[in-house]
């Protein structure tokens, strides 16, 4: 099952590739084989150095409701927990990893609901934009006893503070694609027709940034939820030593001073 291609659709429209889970008539949970072929196709597009950016959503109307608890069962000889750990850290944890190591900038289309492990992989993306019908739930604690995963908590912790994480974990409300939008959770709530084409045309923006843009960001604003002022600082002069002696830098002061749009190479 695990090679089997339909559990994931792929398209490219130019230098843009989009990835979209395809288990529609179960709202798209996160069954282990269509995680490893996310990892899989992941890892295709990083070595593909014609791809410049990255959409990922759902296919029909969820975008992912989270783990695939139908398929949960204990192994011989192991419990269900020590199972799912192990599968976490080795298979689930490093999907999350693969997202935010990609050498390019990834776009979250959330197409209708987002649950559970669900919102860790919306969130893993640079870029989250939504539906205005679709939602963002964490039935962790509320209904299974559990903590939120896939770095669902690391990603609210810094995006919405601790009061509303701590609020959501618990209480397991809905979180509308407008609510999550004025609390700085996504970038933006879409009418749900213009989905597809918004997260489009934001991944070909994207597409046209310096080839180290996602990385060099992500990078940066990871270090400042946990360095001092002073020493974020200190970074940053760092990175400005390095990335101002880049043909990117001088293309892009030419492009100024010329009046016109930069244009940067490839990967």
């Amino acid at each position: 099952m695990s090679d089997n291609p339909d559990l994931l659709l792929q398209e490219r429209h130019g230098d843009v590739a989009v990835l979209k889970l395809n288990i529609p008539q179960r709202l798209n949970p996160l069954a282990m084989p269509l995680q490893v072929r996310l990892r899989a196709a992941l890892a295709a597009l990083a070595a593909d150095r014609s791809v410049r950016a990255l959409v990922i959503t759902g296919e029909g109307k969820a975008f992912c409701v989270g783990a695939d608890l139908s398929s949960m069962q204990p192994a011989s000889g192991q419990s269900l927990g020590e199972q799912t750990a192990q599968a976490m850290e080795a298979l689930s944890n490093r999907l999350i990893q693969d997202i935010r190591e990609l050498p390019f900038p990834v776009v979250s289309a959330v197409n209708g609901p987002c649950a559970g492990a669900g919102v860790g992989l919306a969130l893993a993306a640079d870029v989250v934009v939504a539906a205005r019908s679709a939602y963002f739930y964490l039935p962790f604690m509320p209904r299974l006893g559990i903590v939120p995963d896939l770095g669902t908590t690391w990603f609210l912790e810094r995006f919405v503070g601790r009061a509303r994480a701590v609020g959501l974990s618990l209480l397991g409300d809905r979180l509308s694609a407008e609510q999550a939008q004025q609390w700085g959770l996504i970038w933006g709530a879409v009418d749900d027709a213009h989905l597809a084409t918004e997260a489009l045309a934001l991944a070909q923006r994207l597409a046209r940034l310096p080839a180290h843009a996602a990385q060099e960001i992500r990078a940066v604003y990871e270090n400042a939820g946990q360095a001092s002022l002073v020493d974020q600082m200190r970074l940053e002069a760092e990175r400005q030593r390095q990335l101002i002696d880049r043909p990117t830098f001088a293309e892009g002061v030419q492009a100024f001073l010329g009046k016109r749009e930069p244009v940067f190479p490839p990967r």
